[in-house]
């Protein structure tokens, strides 16, 4: 990465576009060979029919030079945790330490087919056995789920498992509460279970208060199934009322599902099912160090207090004489939620993260992640105040509202300038209660020295934005492509190469 201190660096990107490959290549030319046919010749059209094409598919016709380095030319384009800072905000992009991949790949594991007999998956029922008392030991809950393959996958298996219990008590609520700060997701969760959202408000200084959450159940008294917080929240804010909110929604016959997406904050600091919390996901590829987004699958397990274990996706590794087996005899089970046993790989990876920290190094882990938003925050407050005067966690959130004032500049003009000085951007226009939003998230894989030049880089762009404030607005300029227009790309998607285009 380059220094900030020095300013941008062209040399960065490549600064040329790159044509598609199939205007590369030349007629006739092909990257492979085949070995003499040593069987009859059979008509393809006899064997496959009318689904026989009658033209050849319009392959590009390239070599293996020209396929490498094609490829390899984009791949200089992309931006990786292994190239630099990723200081996605909610998003927790921390490095994967590649000891988890080394072991994901060990054949035993990566050659084991999921519908093998119990017998032969003993190792890989064990591995799974055992996370999920590490993640039962760290979250404070009775059971954890593995199946949900994401954060939202597992929203949607605790709502439903709210739901189910609910009905088994012959009760149908139908309201769930959400703050104004969740994720997106929160309110789609809500409605694929076929229940209604209720917005509650935060107070002014970003948290959510007993007196609003009280109101708000006291205008559907008898029908309140759940209330959905993030804690922290989307904001960087402990909810410091947690206990005594869960006491408000409990005693309404609601239940408390915590969105798990900030667990980052917590590890060894406090455990969610001692709060008053009965159910909540917890993001594998944001805590425990497995691939996320492109580079997935995610993985969400969830966590439930002992009344909703009932009601736990099916099935379930239990462990009974020395033999690992696979539980499918629970009758009020919410049933299965994927196929097989959840996204193995990223589980494999995330228990040995567990196992190559363990308690000590996952608190400290925790410990750096808030320490390392909270040395963002002192560095940058003069030019990027916080939303709250709140003490920051895991991620700092800040506004364009000074600089916009004084030089016109806008967020998305800071995001696409930092990627001159060889920075991935942070979180732009969330939380949407925040207008012109910027959130920061630095996670504790980050050396000092990284969060210096990245504060550097940032108090440079504002420097540039009262001094020559076209330069921060037409950025990015040394990059390949430059200020793409979003808005078209979104509404006129091109999601395939035409000749006439």
């Amino acid at each position: 990465m380059n220094s900030a201190k020095h300013g941008p660096c062209p040399t960065r990107h490549l600064l040329h576009a790159e044509e598609p490959i199939f205007e590369m290549g030349a007629t006739g030319r092909m990257g492979a060979s085949l070995p003499t046919l040593d069987v009859p010749e059979v008509p393809l059209k006899s064997v496959l029919g009318e689904l026989h094409r009658d033209d050849p598919p319009a392959l590009p016709e390239v070599s293996e030079v020209d396929v490498t380095r094609h490829f390899t030319r984009l791949s200089r384009w992309n931006f990786a945790i292994d190239i630099g800072m990723y200081p996605l905000g909610s998003c927790t992009m921390k490095y994967n330490p590649k000891v988890n991949e080394l072991v994901a790949r060990m054949p035993g594991f990566a050659a084991l087919h999921p519908a093998q007999a119990e017998s032969t998956l003993q190792g890989a029922l064990e591995l799974m056995y055992r996370l999920e008392q590490c993640l039962r030991e760290i979250s404070g809950f009775a059971r954890v789920t593995l199946q949900p393959a994401a954060g939202a996958h597992g929203e949607l298996c605790g709502l439903m498992m709210i739901r189910a219990y609910h009905q088994s008590r012959g009760l149908s609520p139908r309201k769930v509460l959400i703050p104004d700060s969740a994720h997106g997701t929160n309110p789609a969760s809500v409605t694929l279970n076929q229940m209604e959202c209720l917005p509650v408000k935060t107070s002014s200084d970003g948290l959510l208060s007993v007196e609003s959450v009280r109101a708000a159940v006291a205008q559907h008294p008898s029908n309140i199934a759940a209330l959905m917080v993030t804690n922290p929240s989307t904001l960087g804010l402990f909810e410091e009322h947690i206990a005594e909110i869960s006491s408000v929604i409990h005693e309404a016959g609601g239940l408390v599902y915590m969105d798990g997406a900030n667990l980052n904050a917590l590890l060894g600091k406090v455990r969610p099912g001692e709060t008053g919390i009965d159910a909540m996901h917890i993001n594998l590829h944001k805590t425990f160090t497995t691939p996320h987004g492109g580079g997935g699958p995610g993985s969400g397990p969830v966590g439930v207090v002992e009344k909703l274990v009932p009601f736990l996706p099916s099935p379930t590794v239990e462990h009974e004489n020395s033999v690992f087996r696979l539980d499918y005899n629970r009758p009020q089970s919410i049933g299965r939620l994927r196929s097989f046993f959840g996204n193995f790989g990223m589980l494999v990876r995330a228990y040995t993260y567990i196992r190559e920290m363990g308690g000590a190094g996952l608190t400290r882990a925790t410990e750096m992640a808030v320490l390392n938003a909270v040395y963002l925050r002192a560095l940058l407050q003069h030019e990027y105040p916080p939303v709250s005067e709140k003490p920051s966690m895991h991620e700092y959130v800040t506004s364009d509202k000074k600089l916009k004032k004084e030089t016109s500049v806008q967020t998305l003009d800071l995001a696409k300038r930092l990627m001159d000085y060889g920075f991935h951007p942070p979180t732009v226009y969330f939380p949407l209660v925040v207008p012109g939003a910027l959130m920061i998230e630095p996670t504790e894989t980050e050396s000092k020295e990284t969060l210096d030049e990245f504060a550097s880089a940032l108090l440079q762009i504002a420097d540039e934005a009262r001094r020559e404030p076209e330069l921060v607005k037409h950025a990015p300029s040394h990059t390949a492509l430059r200020r793409l227009d979003e808005t078209k790309a979104a509404r006129h998607p091109r999601l395939r190469w035409l000749p006439s285009l």
